[in-house]
């Protein structure tokens, strides 16, 4: 019999870097169950190949089921090649456009080797959910339909949306979440995971168990992540995406890249650091005791070893700070010293200290400079109007291709 965590332990594990988890008083009876009979939960997560290369935002929910697979639970990658060929409306204003069987088989292949690098292989159930709709017949669609009205599916934004538009809504759009639900009746799941954006699919299988006399399986959303601008979702059509396939020195510069505050997010969502370290990482940054730099560099070692080894993280990290130094500042740069406020806790406003040093011609200015992620301190890029001293020591100070070493007086 398997050995299971106690229950409030696997909790605390699940319900780190989730969104919202329906319901949890569900989930715990299911674990109490689990853990009496020592039967494994099945915990369903389906993608639908529809673009060839997968990005970290694609494995904040990857991580999740992993964290299922740890405590010793049944995770099944179900690889949507049926729904694919129908294509997911979430999101949509117009109807997205059919993938051939040819292009939807090339890209379930390359997810297989992708998720690895994430899930165990061994422990993984791959499956496809053509394997039991190429064996639905029109009479087995009839009758699925009849357990949904259009009137509930038109509670979805983006088809009501739509609807009110008047854009047009394709019929086997609309199949598109009874066909997604389905897949949880056909696998028996406990519970299935998906982003935030596939809240309403996901709810779909919860009343479809239910009218197939299933129990109903519990939902667990995640985050959507955001991108390196830190406002945008990550995607590869807006530029701030790291892909998983991306060469280790080119995923630690990435990292590297990101701002303070985005630090701590990546942290929780792509890690399986604790959230118990993960604060008192944030209590050390602080107190003084631990560098907002050091942490940074600690995370992209660890998601290039995640990705590719651990080796070629070490690696990344050794040749970038090559880099860094090969390009960091001349030998004859102006060093000059400026008042500011600063807090107890070492903080200054980095918009006002370009502004003193003479780097942005104003506050506003260097506000702008921020947004463009135009500025650099000790060569990493700054988004955040606030900076942490770490010493009293000169910083360097980057503003496109003006440098200085400024040294902070306290007002």
């Amino acid at each position: 019999m398997p050995n299971f965590a106690p229950v409030d332990e696997q909790l605390a594990y699940i319900k780190k870097g989730s969104s919202e988890i329906i319901r949890e008083s569900e989930l715990r009876a299911k674990l109490e169950k689990s853990r009496a009979t020592g039967k494994a939960l099945r915990v369903k997560l389906g993608m639908d190949p529809t673009a060839p290369d997968l990005h970290l935002g694609h494995t904040v929910v990857l991580r999740k089921l992993k964290h299922f697979q740890d405590l010793g639970h049944i995770v099944i990658f179900l690889i949507g090649d049926f729904t694919g060929m129908i294509g997911d409306p979430t999101g949509r204003s117009a109807t997205r456009p059919p993938l051939t069987r040819e292009q939807i088989d090339q890209n379930a292949e390359t997810y297989k080797t992708q998720v690895f690098k994430i899930l165990d292989s061994v422990k993984t159930v791959v499956d496809f959910n053509s394997r039991w709709f190429s064996k639905f017949t029109a009479e087995d669609f009839i009758r699925l339909a009849a357990k949904y009205t259009v009137s509930q599916i038109l509670e979805r934004e983006d088809f009501h949306k739509r609807f009110q538009e008047e854009k047009p809504i394709a019929v086997h759009e609309l199949l598109y979440p009874l066909a997604q639900g389905y897949d949880s009746v056909a696998l028996e799941a406990d519970v299935e995971l998906g982003g935030t954006d596939q809240k309403f699919n996901l709810l779909v299988g919860r009343e479809l168990q239910r009218a197939y006399g299933q129990e109903s399986q519990v939902v667990l959303t995640t985050p959507i992540l955001e991108g390196l601008d830190g406002v945008n979702k990550m995607s590869k059509s807006l530029g701030n995406a790291i892909g998983i396939h991306e060469p280790p020195l080119e995923m630690y510069g990435k990292v590297m890249s990101v701002s303070d505050h985005l630090m701590w997010r990546y942290y929780e969502l792509l890690t399986d650091v604790s959230v118990a370290d993960i604060e008192k990482m944030k209590r050390d940054v602080a107190s003084g005791a631990a560098h907002p730099m050091a942490l940074k560099k600690n995370l992209a070692r660890q998601i290039v070893t995640d990705f590719h080894s651990a080796d070629a993280g070490t690696k990344a990290g050794e040749d970038w700070a090559k880099q860094f130094q090969k390009n960091e500042i001349p030998d004859d740069v102006e060093e000059v010293e400026v008042t500011v406020d600063r807090t107890p806790d070492g903080k200054v406003r980095l918009d006002k200290l370009l502004a003193k040093a003479g780097l942005a011609e104003s506050v506003s200015d260097a506000v702008r400079q921020l947004k463009q992620r135009a500025v650099k301190v000790n060569g990493e890029v700054k988004t955040d109007p606030v900076v942490t001293l770490e010493t009293s020591e000169p910083m360097t100070l980057q503003v496109g291709r003006k440098i200085k070493r400024v040294r902070v007086r306290r007002d």
